[in-house]
Order: structure tokens, then C-alpha cells, then sequence
């Protein structure tokens, strides 16, 4: 030391002096991380619907968070607020309420500030008051024992309901307590009971039967439980003193050690202190916590007058205020805190395995899990890269710096062309060089021996901006550009791949090696390249994944992701079924500024945003923030959600939901309106429902932003809605809730009443049927009468002059025959020609008979066969009929115009067709009735068959008309040179 020179001694004592100070900065900024980078805050006003100036929170198994207040009962589920005038369906007493708890059977118990204790439960509800044991003057706590008693601070005293009784019993003075001014019973750990009073803390062991009072003796009205088995007690005023059993043995007078009016200790076992304007975090007990620990109006609080807090079932720590209520989160991301605001901070690789971090305007510091330990380089910077032998390379605007192991840096200068240009990515290929991306359309540059070259002196790769690089493990150089383009330099070559290999999601913002394979992260999405193609990465419920800037994938397979929306986990066996069905979307489990993160991964620069440490910490960066997650030990939430139907709404009227699960609605009720939720207080935001109502959903339904399912023009019936949900980690309740509904018919909807119509519907068919087969009946009749009389007035004036004359005239011949001799040649000529002449009499006779005769249905056949034969001899044809089926009688009606139609059919065919064949075909089925008449002539031009008829000529037409009139159908088949088919198809109802 002698030989030391003062300046020398001088700048050693500063220097030691500076890292002192470096140290204890260091410690102070890792002692004090703002409270609300490690909690998330929510605050609820009056604008809210929050109820104001609570007096007790309580929590049950059934996951609803009671609130109690001044001016009502409330009750909330992570999303509304609800005033609960009943409780199970039964009344409160009064709504001025001061004590509430819940009680391991599930039952809620409520104090009101003046009168007595009313407990709820599903079953049934009562309220004690003077005639069970209990004066109504009022109730400052409720306190559920560990034997299953109530303990109650009334204000004349303690009462105590036992196990099974059914009246409160006092506990005075000769149980050592006061009978006055009792303010809380608290139950410690080891099983003592403690009363506060205003005249102190008193205290029963287990075993013991009356109490004795504690030191100090001073007021102690709120009582609190240390994690290591401290007792504290509050003056009433605003300190807090240590509560002992005797006093010890220093004479001095008591002082409270700490200041506030309200203690609780959280699942860490930090201390939080109420205030009357703050919530202070005690991160060190025995001094007061500075402003970035504290909770008040300046940063989020829902107003002053902290009046009462909680710790819920899931660890949240809950505040009521004059104006509202609070809730405290723990983040399950930590951000980091820093001395001075990062702008664009950029995580750098250690030469270590740890992280340091750097960013646009300050220098490079080595962290570690508290904070900033030490500066490794000054400078800005906006890329960096770590060689595996540990030399770090860091670009800034002006040179690009290499730092060895041992801390040497060396400043290597840009061309003239490249000043003040930001450099994006840096990487060594396989032979150790150092190729680095620049802005403004640069390209990338190689540095060999301190000597830039730009692309390296290869041809093929593009200026565009090459956002990110990274080695395969064939030592391959990968570089990610705009425009879905990324460059692979394998030595002298160079090869580009882009959309027609399927990259087709924006620009590349990442590259990461995994096991053979490159993982791109691109504006739009995420891509896996391997066997010489890129597949897109999708996630459940329309996931895309877009903006990644950050991947890694852990030793386990699990694949993280740090993008525009959140840092991603996908888990290994999920990675691994969708390797093996590219086309599959993964389940994913996401956080973000719900779990604590400060902005969004970068979507520039710098990259990658995300990086592992040798301990296995996940680091990530945002615009202005860095934090870090341990995989390993994630914050998670255990406890699947209670799930309950709340309400229904049937056609504008509310319905509570029985005890019994089963709810019967008004007859005819179409419309319904379910209401349900999940009791999940921590990130309800998170909470996934699905419903179904069985018998008319047939998958689940998952609604997306309400808690209500909607069903609308519901039948008559049984139905069964069922809803289950998940936490924020994907835990589903097994149970789920369900509701058994049931809609009565009215009378009109009613099966009597659907037969009563079905029989009045086919009373009236018949009845239709009947008459008009009678109308029917009657006008064939009417017209076969017609014709008959016709047909009889015909025969009788060709029997009347015809015939007469006819056989005067062969009388007269017969006459002028006898003046002939007998045998011979001229008598036996005319006896012969008026014995034909008498022949054709009778016939003519016979014809006229038949003329008087009806027609015979059953000769349809025979007649149209006789009709067809007879156009056959006269014309150059041939003709031919088949029947199939047995020919049965046709209706008279049906008869008459299907003969008719037959005969026009048969006779166009045999005059204009120029047929050489004619078919007639008779099918008598069950079902219908159907004749057929084809020929093999010359067709039909189009304009007739479209058309129906042929101008000048009726008939078509008119057999179109007779198949209308008996409810036939008629067909043509026709086209040039290829012949023609009609075919009229009569129903069998119609037809026999």
C-alpha cells in the first residue's frame, strides 16, 4: 500500500466506493419491485355496480364471494355484482349488515349491526334472537370454530352456539372475558382462542376453560395471526402492537410497532397493512414500505377509507373502500425492474448461459432473476450474437463491438455506406464468419478478417431486409426476409424459398433451430419447415399465433412462443401429435397482460424477444419491458370452478331455481332465457363454459362473452341443460350443474287434441270424399242418360223410316220373286240376294239394338283392339296390343274418355305417322292405370310437341282435355325421325 501514489489510492478508494454503491442500488432497486408488477390490480366502483363501504367478505365452497355492506347483501362471481334480498331463496332479517362468514356444511352466516344472527343454508333458514339466547344489540364478528361451533362478538358480550344446540350461550366474566366492547374472536394455528376487546387481547389454550388477558393492556380490537405465530393486535387507533401471552421483562411502556388499522397475511407470507388513504405491502415489516409498494387513489385504488380486506380460496386478496372494491392478483409473469425506463430492450445471450439485456439508449448489463447486476458494455445496441466460444458480437448505429470472454472489447467500423444504419441481425456461418443484416434496403454484409463484403460476394441474395438468421445443423446460414422470402446460404450456394413452399404468412420476424427442423415466426403466423416444405402452425378456436418474435422449444418438447398477442406454451405431447397431423389444431395455453405482461413482443427488432437461461428461466422482452417465467413452477390455480344455473327466463317471466334442480314452466312456453355461472375469481376473463340442453343441442355449446344460452319455438317436453367450465389453466369441473326443465303442453298442443283434429280431418276427407263421388255419380248418370236418350231417339227414326222402308222394299222384291219359276237360274240369283238383303236387315236391326244398349266397360280392350286391326287393313301397318295385369272394368267416366283418347291416338298414329309399326299397350296395375300408344314413323316436329297441337288440327288438344277431365296424366314423347309414344297414366283411386 506505501507504494501507492494519493491519486492512485484516490481512484481505488472510488472505485470501490462506486461498486459499493452499485451493489446496494442493486439490492435496494431488487428489495422494492413495484407492487404492480407483481400483481395485477382491478377496481370496482359504484359504476361498476360494486357495492361500497363493505363491513366482511365470505367465501363458501360454492365459490360465490359474499360482500357485505351497510345497505345490503351482495354477492359476486368474478363478473357481476348481485344484491341478494334472499339467500336460498329465503329473506334477510335486515340489510344493515356488520359480521358474515361461511361454515365447513356450507352455510352462510349473517350478523346485522342491529338485532341478531340469521343462518342460511339450501334446506332452510332461522334467525336467532332473544328466545334463542341472543339479545338484538348488535354483531361485530362471526367467527366459525374448528369443533364446528359459532362464535359471535356481540356487543354485550361473547355467544358461543355449540355443536347441535340451538340456543347461543354468553361467555362473561366467569370465563374471564368482558361483556362489553368485543370486537373480533380469532382461532390461532395452535389451536388457542383469542377475543379483542377494548380493554385488550384475551387468550384460552386448548383444554383450558377460561381466558386470560394478554400483554399489553392496552385496546386490542383487531387481531391477526403471523405466519411464524406472532400474534398482532390493533390499538383501535392506527398502530399495531405484538400480542405475548406475559408480559416480558422490561418495564418499559408499551409501543406499537407498526402503523395501520387492518393486517393480513397472504399465501407468501408478506404482510399487507390498510391505511386510511393506501394498502401498503410490508416488503420490509419493521419500516415503511416506499410509494411503489403502496395502493392508493394515485394509482388505481376505488377510492379512500379502506374499510375491510380478504385472501379468497385462489389466493386473491381482496379490499373494500368507501367507494368500491379491489382485488390483488399475483402475476404468474415477473417483470423485471429497472433503474431506468428500457426503450426496445434486446435480450443477449451470455457468453455464461445467463441473460444480459440491452436496448436503443443505454448500455449492456448482466441480469440475473433480482434485477441488473453488472455493465458489460457500453453503448447502445439493436443486434447482437454469442459464438459458441463465447465472444459476443454487438451491433450498434455506429460500429459493431466484439467483446471476448474476459471482457476485451474491440470496435470494429462500418463501411462509409452503413454509418448510423441500424443493424438487425446478426450470425457466424460454419466457417466463422460474421454476416450481419443492415436497414434501408442494405442487404446483409460478411466480415472476413475485418473486411466487409457485401452478400457476401455470392449472386442470388436479395436486399430486401433480413430481419432475422440463424444455422441449421448442417451449418446451412438461414436468413428471414420480407415478404414470405427466406434465404439458405449452404457455402458458395444459395437458395431461396417463399410461398411456393409454402410460406405465405408476412414477413419472417424469427428463425429457430429445433432438431432438423426451422421454425419460421412471421407477422401472420408460425411455420415448421422440414421435408422440403413449410407448414402453418394453428391453435385451437381460430388461433393463429401472429407476430411471433421469439421461440424456443425447452429439453421437454414443450414449445414456447412470444408474440403480438401473448407468450405461448404448447405442450410437447401436443407438438408431437400435430408433427404427426400437420393439419390438427394444437390446445395452447396463453399469458398475457392478464398474467402481468407489460406490452407486446417486438414486431421489428430486437430479435428474438424471447430466450431460455441456463437455469431454465424463460426471458422475454417487449417494447419497453422485460420479465421472466419459470416453466417449471408456473402459478397455477388448482381449483376447478363451481358451476351453477342461476335463473330462467321463460317468455319474459324469471324463475328461481328449486333446491330440487328440476323446474316445471308454464304450459306453452316457447321461449327461454338460462342463466348460468362459473365461480372463478382469479381471471374470470379465462373461464371457458359449455352448455348443451339434451334433447335438442347435439354437441356443446361454448359461448364466447356471456354467461346466458338462448332457445327459442321450444316443443313441448322434458329437457335436461347442462353447463360445465374451466379455470385459466384449462381445469374442468367433472360435475358441471344441470337443471331438469319441463314444458307441459297446452290443450291445443296435447296428443288428445292432435287426434281430435287427425279424426275431425279424416271425418271431413270422407265426408268430402262421399259427396263428390255422389256428384260425380250424378252427373255421369245424368250425361249417360242423355246419351242413351240420344242414342234411343237415333234408333227409333232409323227403325221408324229406314228399316221400314227397307223391309217394304224386300217384301215388295219378295213379291215380284214368286212370278219366277222355281229352280231356275234367275230365282235362285234373287232368292239368294234377298236372303243377304234380310241378313243385313237383321244386323242393321241389331245395330240399332245396340244403339238403345248401354255401353260395356268391359270391352275397352277389345274394342280399341278391334279399332286398331281395322286401321291395320286399310293402311300399310302393322298392329299389335299388349296387356299386362288382369283387366279389370274401369270407372264410365274413365272408361269413356280413355276409349276416346285411345281411338285419337290410334288414328293420328296410323294416318300421319308413316309408320310401319303400331303398339298399343293396356296396363292394369294396382297403383294406376296406363295406356300406351308408340309408333316407329316419323315423329313429331319440335313445334308441335312443344306446343301440344298442330294448327288447324284439335287433337292433341282435346285428348289433353278428356286425360284433365278424370285427373290423368298424359305424356308425348316425340322427336324427329325417331317415332312417337303417348302415354296417360290414370291414378287406381280414379281410375277403377
Amino acid at each position: 500500500m506505501s507504494d501507492l501514489t494519493p491519486p492512485v489510492m484516490t481512484l481505488r478508494i472510488l472505485n470501490a466506493s462506486l461498486f459499493l454503491l452499485l451493489v446496494a442500488g442493486a439490492r435496494l432497486a431488487c428489495a422494492s419491485v413495484p407492487l404492480l408488477t407483481e400483481y395485477t390490480h382491478t377496481a370496482w366502483t359504484e359504476l361498476n355496480g360494486a357495492p361500497t363501504s363493505v363491513t366482511k367478505f365470505a367465501q363458501g365452497a360454492d365459490g360465490w364471494l359474499w360482500i357485505a355492506t351497510p345497505t345490503g347483501l351482495f354477492r359476486f362471481d368474478g363478473v357481476r355484482f348481485e344484491r341478494s334480498d334472499k339467500v336460498y331463496g329465503h329473506p334477510l332479517d335486515s340489510s344493515n349488515i356488520m359480521a358474515l362468514t361461511t361454515a365447513p356444511d356450507g352455510a352462510l352466516w349473517v350478523g346485522y349491526r342491529v338485532g341478531g344472527v340469521s343462518v342460511f343454508r339450501k334446506d332452510g333458514a332461522h334467525t336467532y334472537a332473544e328466545r334463542d339466547g341472543l339479545q338484538p344489540v348488535g354483531v361485530m364478528h362471526i367467527e366459525a370454530a374448528p369443533d364446528g361451533a359459532i362464535w359471535a362478538a356481540m356487543r354485550d358480550g361473547v355467544a358461543v352456539l355449540a355443536p347441535g344446540a340451538s340456543r347461543f350461550r354468553y361467555l362473561g366474566p366467569e370465563a374471564g372475558l368482558p361483556t362489553l366492547g368485543v370486537f373480533q374472536i380469532m382461532f390461532a394455528r395452535d389451536g388457542t382462542t383469542w377475543i379483542g376487546t377494548n380493554s385488550g387481547a384475551y387468550y384460552r389454550k386448548p383444554g383450558e376453560t377460561r381466558f386470560a388477558q394478554a400483554w399489553p393492556h392496552v385496546t386490542l380490537v383487531w387481531l391477526c395471526e403471523a405466519p411464524d405465530g406472532t400474534i398482532w393486535g390493533n390499538d383501535f387507533k392506527d398502530g399495531y402492537y405484538k400480542v405475548r401471552m406475559s408480559a416480558p421483562a422490561a418495564s418499559e411502556p408499551p409501543k406499537p410497532e407498526l402503523d395501520g388499522y387492518g393486517m393480513i397475511f397472504d399465501r407468501q407470507g408478506t404482510m399487507w397493512m390498510l391505511h386510511t388513504d393506501n394498502l401498503e405491502r410490508k416488503v420490509a415489516p419493521a419500516e415503511s414500505s416506499p410509494p411503489e409498494q403502496r395502493l392508493s387513489k394515485e394509482n388505481g385504488l376505488s377510492g379512500p377509507m379502506l374499510s375491510t380486506k380478504f385472501l379468497d380460496r385462489e389466493g386473491n386478496l381482496w379490499i373494500g373502500t368507501s367507494r368500491g372494491i379491489d382485488r390483488l392478483r399475483p402475476n404468474r409473469l415477473r417483470t423485471m425492474p429497472v433503474v431506468k425506463q428500457l426503450e426496445y430492450p434486446a435480450l443477449v445471450a451470455g457468453p455464461s448461459g445467463d441473460v444480459w439485456v440491452g436496448d436503443y439508449a443505454a448500455d449492456l448489463w448482466r441480469y440475473n432473476l433480482e434485477g441488473r447486476v453488472s455493465r458489460e458494455a457500453a453503448g447502445p445496441l439493436t443486434a447482437s450474437y454469442t459464438a459458441p466460444d463465447g465472444v459476443l458480437w454487438v451491433g450498434g448505429t455506429e460500429s459493431l463491438q466484439r467483446r471476448d470472454r474476459d471482457g476485451t472489447l474491440t470496435s470494429i467500423p462500418y463501411p462509409p455506406e452503413l454509418k448510423g444504419l441500424r443493424v438487425h441481425a446478426l450470425q457466424q456461418d460454419r466457417d466463422g464468419a460474421l454476416w450481419a443484416s443492415f436497414a434501408s434496403g442494405k442487404g446483409v454484409y460478411k466480415l472476413v478478417a475485418g473486411q466487409w463484403t457485401k452478400s457476401g460476394g455470392l449472386q442470388g441474395i436479395t436486399d430486401l431486409l433480413a430481419t432475422s438468421m440463424a444455422r441449421d445443423g448442417k451449418g446451412s446460414l438461414w436468413m428471414g426476409h420480407l415478404r414470405n422470402l427466406v434465404t439458405v446460404i449452404d457455402g458458395a450456394k444459395v437458395h431461396t424459398l417463399g410461398p411456393a413452399d409454402g410460406l405465405q404468412l408476412g414477413t419472417v420476424m424469427d428463425l429457430y433451430f429445433d432438431g432438423g427442423a426451422m421454425w419460421v415466426g412471421e407477422e401472420q403466423g408460425v411455420a415448421l419447415y422440414r421435408d422440403g416444405r413449410f407448414a402453418a402452425l394453428h391453435g385451437e378456436r381460430g388461433e393463429d399465433f401472429r407476430g411471433v418474435s421469439g421461440i424456443v422449444r425447452l429439453p421437454g418438447g414443450d414449445l414456447w412462443l412470444h408474440g403480438a398477442d401473448g407468450l405461448y406454451r404448447i405442450a410437447a405431447a401436443d407438438i408431437a401429435a400435430w408433427l404427426k397431423n400437420g393439419h390438427a389444431a394444437v390446445a395452447f395455453e396463453r399469458f398475457d397482460a392478464q398474467d402481468g405482461m407489460q406490452g407486446h413482443a417486438p414486431q421489428l427488432r430486437p430479435v428474438p424477444s424471447l430466450m431460455r437461461s441456463r437455469d431454465g428461466v424463460l426471458w422475454f422482452a417487449t417494447t419497453a419491458s422485460i420479465g421472466t417465467i419459470d416453466p417449471a413452477h408456473i402459478l397455477r390455480n388448482p381449483l376447478a370452478p363451481p358451476v351453477e344455473v342461476t335463473s330462467v327466463v321463460a317468455d319474459n317471466a324469471r324463475y328461481a331455481i328449486p333446491q330440487t334442480r328440476a323446474l316445471a314452466l308454464p304450459a306453452g312456453t316457447q321461449n327461454l332465457q338460462v342463466d348460468f355461472t362459473a365461480l372463478s375469481l382469479s381471471i374470470p376473463e379465462r373461464v371457458r363454459l359449455r352448455y348443451r340442453l339434451s334433447g335438442l343441442d347435439p354437441n356443446w355449446q361454448e359461448p364466447v362473452g356471456r354467461r346466458q344460452a338462448y332457445y327459442t319455438n321450444l316443443a313441448p317436453g322434458k329437457y335436461r341443460f347442462e353447463v360445465t367450465a374451466s379455470n385459466e389453466d384449462n381445469l374442468w369441473n367433472a360435475k358441471g350443474a344441470a337443471l331438469e326443465i319441463e314444458i307441459p303442453p297446452t290443450f291445443v298442443q296435447s296428443g288428445w287434441f292432435k287426434l281430435l283434429l287427425v279424426a275431425l280431418g279424416l271425418l271431413l276427407l270422407c265426408s268430402a270424399y262421399a259427396l263428390r263421388i255422389r256428384f260425380l255419380t250424378q252427373r255421369m248418370q245424368e250425361r249417360l242418360q242423355e246419351r242413351l236418350a240420344e242414342r234411343t231417339r237415333i234408333a227409333r227414326a232409323l227403325h221408324d223410316t229406314l228399316l221400314q222402308s227397307i223391309q217394304a222394299l224386300l217384301m215388295s222384291f219378295d213379291t215380284h220373286s214368286r212370278h219366277l219359276k222355281e229352280g231356275t237360274q234367275e230365282r235362285t240369283r234373287l232368292d239368294q240376294t234377298l236372303n243377304l238383303a234380310e241378313q243385313l236387315l237383321v244386323e242393321g236391326r241389331d245395330q240399332i239394338m245396340d244403339l238403345r244398349a248401354s255401353a260395356s266397360p268391359d270391352a275397352l280392350e277389345l274394342t280399341l283392339e278391334h279399332f286398331g286391326k281395322g286401321l291395320a287393313e286399310h293402311r300399310s301397318h302393322a298392329f299389335d296390343m299388349t296387356i299386362s295385369g288382369t283387366p279389370r272394368p274401369l270407372r264410365p267416366k274413365v272408361h269413356e274418355e280413355i276409349y276416346a283418347i285411345g281411338r285419337e291416338a290410334l288414328f293420328n298414329a296410323s294416318r300421319y305417322a308413316d309408320a310401319g309399326r303400331i303398339e298399343l299397350a293396356l296396363e292394369y296395375e294396382a297403383g294406376a292405370f296406363v295406356i300406351r300408344v308408340r309408333d316407329n314413323g316419323r315423329g313429331m316436329d319440335e313445334s308441335v310437341a312443344t306446343t301440344g297441337h298442330r294448327p288447324g288440327h284439335w287433337g292433341l288438344t282435346g285428348m289433353r282435355e278428356r286425360a284433365q277431365a278424370i285427373g290423368a296424366s298424359l305424356e308425348i314423347d316425340s322427336k324427329p325421325g325417331t317415332g312417337t309414344q303417348i302415354t296417360v297414366t290414370v291414378p287406381g283411386k280414379t281410375a277403377y
